[in-house]
């Protein structure tokens, strides 16, 4: 049979029923091909279909450095809600944070701390469910200018029932508010306790009455990152805790030129004493304990007194006020003078011994028995009221006048 026409009918054989046979084969295989290719991976059409449609924005950018330590720091979402935010420091501690009600945007609760990197990890999702996650580090400034807080009392003392908590800060505060959110007092069992600021350079705490015997008061300090003033930052991340002690509360009597010092409501003693002599009268009001020394010098010159005395060896001394008020030891002035006339340059003197040895005397007995942080009221005096930030003495405001700052 001839070579040609046999070729024709296979080639006619080829476009015909194979060829329709074949058809159907390569559309299921360009099918296929459509849901994955060769390599297994799916096409950009279902990829983005099952993409999460939300996406998370950190402010400050990833790797940023000199971050403000206050409103630089945010976390939103957009087409999509947060879920989680986590800030912590290199040692792992959590920045306190909330996401706001509609799940858009979450901000810290509290300031950053200087010179520290922190990591943020956050998470978002759409409407559907799909999470988007973003990852950030970034560095807080470091200032060139500081600040510190100096505080009373120490970490673990015992203190009597007046004693206020006093920061007296290195530099004066143009931001007090955030200086005071920086700063937290607690009591255990619990009292309202309020903040005074006396200027622009001391804060003091409080709370209405004087502090219950046994009352464990903490005070928080985070102040590192704080900007009390333009340019200025605080550097201290710290706690102390201290208790208050038994309730004992003396009062002065400049009429009589008696002292009945009171103890958890019971008269443990009257003594009698010296107060201000006319024209150096005693401060009237309510005075704190500050210091208190065995022995020290007075010098007149230094509370504005000229010459007039220089005592150098002042026993059994407590320091009521900062401009010179101390309740002390006197062996200068007789013991006859005690609980009969007022002689001294303001200050309220105690029978005493010259170099204080004596244990039996009413100064030794009262500087024994007293604490920092003890009251002492002085009343009747032809003087003016202390000023409340003249020393610890806080309680001369009412709890009015105290909160009203």
């Amino acid at each position: 049979m001839p070579k040609g026409p046999v070729r024709r009918r296979w080639a006619r054989r080829a476009g015909g029923p194979l060829a329709l046979l074949l058809a159907p084969v390569l559309l299921l295989v360009s099918a296929c091909g459509g849901a994955d290719d060769a390599a297994g991976r799916a096409p950009a059409h279902r990829a983005a279909d099952t993409a999460s449609q939300a996406a998370v924005e950190i402010a400050p950018r990833d790797g940023a450095r000199s971050v403000a330590t206050s409103g630089a720091l945010s976390v939103t979402a957009r087409k999509g809600k947060l879920r989680s935010v986590t800030v912590t420091d290199a040692k792992g501690n959590a920045v306190d944070g909330e996401i706001s009600g509609d799940g858009s945007r979450w901000r810290p609760s509290t300031h950053l701390g200087a010179s520290t990197r922190y990591t943020v990890d956050a998470v978002a999702v759409d409407a559907r469910g799909r999470q988007a996650a973003e990852h950030s580090t970034f560095t807080t400034l470091v200032p060139k200018h500081t600040f510190i807080g100096t505080y009373s009392p120490e970490d673990g003392q015992e203190v009597g029932v007046g004693m206020p908590v006093s920061i007296r800060f290195s530099r004066g505060i143009t931001d007090p508010r955030a200086v005071e959110k920086a700063i937290a007092v607690t009591a255990r069992p619990a009292v309202p306790i309020a903040a005074h600021w006396f200027g622009n350079d001391r804060l003091d705490f409080r709370p209405e009455a004087f502090w219950k015997p046994g009352t464990k008061v903490t005070l928080r300090l985070a102040l590192d990152g704080v900007e009390g003033r333009p340019g200025v930052y605080g550097t201290q991340s710290k706690q102390v805790t201290f208790t208050i002690g038994r309730g004992q509360v003396s009062t002065v009597d400049a009429r009589t030129k008696q002292m009945t010092v009171v103890r958890d409501g019971r008269t443990l003693r009257t003594v009698p004493i010296t107060a201000g002599a006319p024209g150096t009268e005693t401060y009237n009001g309510t005075m704190v304990i500050s210091e208190k020394h065995p022995v020290t010098r007075m010098n007149g010159e230094t509370v504005g007194f000229g010459g007039e005395y220089d005592i150098k060896d002042v026993p059994h001394a407590m320091r009521l006020s900062t401009s010179g008020t101390f309740i002390h030891g006197n062996y200068w002035s007789g013991r006859a003078a005690f609980g009969t006339r007022n002689a001294s340059h303001g200050c309220v003197g105690l029978y005493d011994r010259r170099g204080g040895g004596d244990p039996d005397t009413p100064a030794a007995w009262f500087y024994r028995n007293s604490l920092i942080g003890d009251v002492v009221i002085v009343k009747n005096s032809h003087d003016r009221t202390i000023a409340p930030d003249n020393g610890f003495s806080d309680w001369n405001l009412t709890w009015a006048q105290w909160r009203a700052r």
